[in-house]
């Protein structure tokens, strides 16, 4: 059973950084998307930036890019981490953060709904 929890959230100046981590266990596929995606109160979940593994063929959102990192480090064959570096850091950027795994590295990455294990979210708050 594949398991996905994520770590790492906290608050921040705007400017400052942080580093989401994303542990995904269970793992039976021999490539995956991973993807980190948010949501604010109030708002849809927006798409933040994906990874295929092991590829590592990576999809951010729109303007996001310049700012964030996602990359990965595999264990072993059933475990994989994700990271997102996030820097310069704004107010904007304050919301729930949740990763998400889809067995297979088809499909339009952004797309929450082929995502099929989340975790449970990590908050993130930036102040200005």
């Amino acid at each position: 059973q594949v398991q996905v929890a994520e770590s790492g959230g906290g608050s921040a100046q705007a400017g400052g950084s942080l580093r989401l981590s994303c542990a995904a266990s269970g793992l039976t596929d021999s490539d995956m998307y991973v993807g980190w995606f948010r949501q604010a109160p109030g708002g849809g979940r927006e798409a933040v930036a994906t990874i295929c593994i092991p590829d590592g063929r990576t999809w951010y959102g729109d303007s996001l890019k310049d700012r964030f990192t996602i990359s990965q480090d595999s264990q072993d064959y059933a475990v994989k981490t994700v990271y997102l570096q996030m820097s310069s850091l704004e107010p904007e950027d304050s919301s729930m953060y949740y990763c998400a795994t889809h067995g297979g590295c088809y499909g339009p990455p952004h797309r929450a709904e082929i995502y099929t294990t989340w975790g449970l979210g990590t908050q993130v708050t930036v102040s200005s």
